[in-house]
């Protein structure tokens, strides 16, 4: 039998959690303001606080503050460590995963948590068809020998379940009570849109749809203290005003969409936190397209390797991709090689024939992506190809498989809901994939990945998951560019963010944030 062993003053609710009230008293020097209220703007409106019904992205700092799963990822890495639960054995099948619960931990009404209430949340996601529901869909069955117990068993074996389970959108634990009393007759989809009740170290004590959200301290926290008795969470949709109000002390932090160009030169007062993150830069190949062409595909690759320009773009705030998997998740032993010679390049585009490129990229990734595409744009003139952009709309790269109007390079930051390669690959690459915007087939790859998701030992794992990369790749189906960090601008002195590399850029965890010494 597979045992993991959690140690909670290891973790990031318990370890970090210590600095607590005997912290604070000893941080003299910020002002009473700065002391106990953390002030960090959101530049999207929350949709729905939901934990099981949103797939919310700019919000994840909140919600996880307020409800939490059984197990997480620790702070700035991927490695996971408990937190309602604080061991777990896995069946030598794969098939059954007994989770040992916290005990004496309350939710923010007061009702008990145990295994029973664990039950009743799982069962409100999988069975009733919430946007996050498969999440759960491999889980068969649910049994709570006692109240510090609870026993999942699956229909199939799952190596990658508890990377979901550790994920930010991955399954929370809500109040039966709660549930019970605001059911309605949609299983308290609208009354849990705008209130809350976990156990977290936070409650939702103020929704003030498209103004501010505020949280507060749980005084009855079953594990460690945070720093901030409250956390005020003003929405800012332009980053300009951000800057000018972190600048005048008005927030403490900026915690995404910082101008890449502008931080290089910081005013003072302010520093930066960067962290590995699994934004992944790529590109997204048009069947049909002039990259068809094998000798135009390498020319091309040629023009617009990222070693040429990912500096320009992203400071010294991202790398080349090595592979299709973001380096955070899958360093490969193998990474991509893009051809270097640029006068071999030019004679291919030149024996083609005139060549003409649509770079194309969704408007809410403009401050993402946009730089990338303009200065590839500017690579591939070098070899005599005329490229442009087209910034599409909200929603429209959904619609782009098939469609001959489409860009030939579509260009994306993409993130997984999890760390384990599946959900890259399965989410992005395999046929039928969601996000495989151009609906590429590749079956001998697909067959890699699909064996890949059923291995435990790691090495091994990875190198199938690898091998299917380095196919797609080949096929000219996919194209990996830059790695590109977690960037937090903050008031200098604030420390211990919580950043964590699953999580979209700029989710500062409010449990582990505190002032420094």
């Amino acid at each position: 039998m597979q045992t993991t062993i959690f140690d909670p003053k290891a973790s990031m609710r318990g370890g970090k959690r210590l600095l607590g009230l005997a912290a604070m008293l000893l941080l003299s020097a910020a002002p009473a303001l700065a002391q106990e209220t953390l002030r960090v703007p959101y530049f999207t409106d929350i949709g729905s606080f939901d934990p099981d019904n949103a797939f919310e992205v700019g919000a994840l700092s909140a919600i996880n503050n307020v409800y939490e799963g059984l197990v997480e990822y620790k702070p700035g890495t991927t490695e996971i460590v408990g937190l309602l639960a604080k061991t777990w054995e896995v069946s030598p099948d794969g098939l059954t995963y007994t989770f040992h619960l916290v005990t004496g931990a309350k939710f923010h009404d007061g009702t008990p948590f145990n295994a029973e209430a664990v039950i009743n949340s799982f069962t409100r996601r999988r069975d009733n068809e919430l946007v996050l529901s498969y999440f759960l869909a491999n889980v068969k069955d649910m049994q709570a020998p006692d109240d510090a117990t609870l026993v999942l068993t699956l229909s199939q074996p799952q190596p990658s379940l508890l990377d979901a389970f550790s994920s930010p959108w991955g399954p929370k634990v809500i109040s039966p009570t709660a549930l019970a009393e605001h059911a309605g007759d949609d299983v308290g989809k609208t009354w849990l849109n705008e209130n809350a009740v976990g156990t977290g170290p936070f409650k939702l004590t103020e929704f003030k749809r498209g103004e501010e959200y505020t949280l507060t301290r749980n005084d009855d926290y079953w594990g460690a203290e945070p720093f901030f008795s409250e956390i005020q969470i003003p929405v800012i949709a332009d980053v300009g005003q951000q800057i000018l109000q972190l600048q005048a002390d008005e927030i403490d932090a900026v915690p995404n969409n910082y101008p890449w160009a502008q931080l290089a030169g910081l005013p003072a007062g302010v520093e930066i936190t960067a962290m590995p993150s699994m934004a992944l830069v790529e590109a997204f190949v048009k069947p049909g397209s002039p990259l068809d062409n094998a000798d135009v595909r390498k020319a091309v690759l040629t023009a617009i390797n990222p070693a040429l320009w990912v500096k320009d773009a992203f400071g010294e705030y991202a790398t080349p991709a090595k592979s299709l998997y973001q380096v955070t998740m899958l360093d490969p032993k193998t990474p991509v090689v893009f051809p270097t010679d640029m006068d071999a390049a030019k004679a291919a585009i030149t024996a083609a024939g005139p060549i003409k490129l649509v770079l194309g990229y969704s408007s809410e990734e403009a401050k993402n992506v946009g730089r990338v595409a303009d200065l590839m744009i500017a690579q591939l003139a070098l070899i005599g190809i005329e490229a442009t952009v087209n910034v599409l709309p909200s929603g429209a790269a959904y619609a782009m498989k098939g469609d001959a109007s489409a860009p030939d390079l579509y260009i994306s930051r993409s993130s997984p809901d999890a760390a384990h390669p599946e959900n890259q690959a399965t989410v992005f690459y395999t046929a039928g994939a969601p996000l495989n915007f151009y609906g590429v087939e590749l079956p001998a790859a697909d067959a890699l990945v699909k064996e890949a998701g059923t291995k435990t030992d790691i090495p091994e794992r990875n190198a199938l998951y690898e091998q299917a990369g380095q196919m797609y790749f080949d096929a000219g189906f996919f194209i990996p560019l830059a790695d590109v960090q977690d960037v937090v601008v903050s008031a200098e002195g604030l420390t211990d963010l919580g950043l964590r590399p699953v999580f979209p850029p700029g989710n500062i965890d409010f449990a582990t944030v505190h002032w420094a010494d």
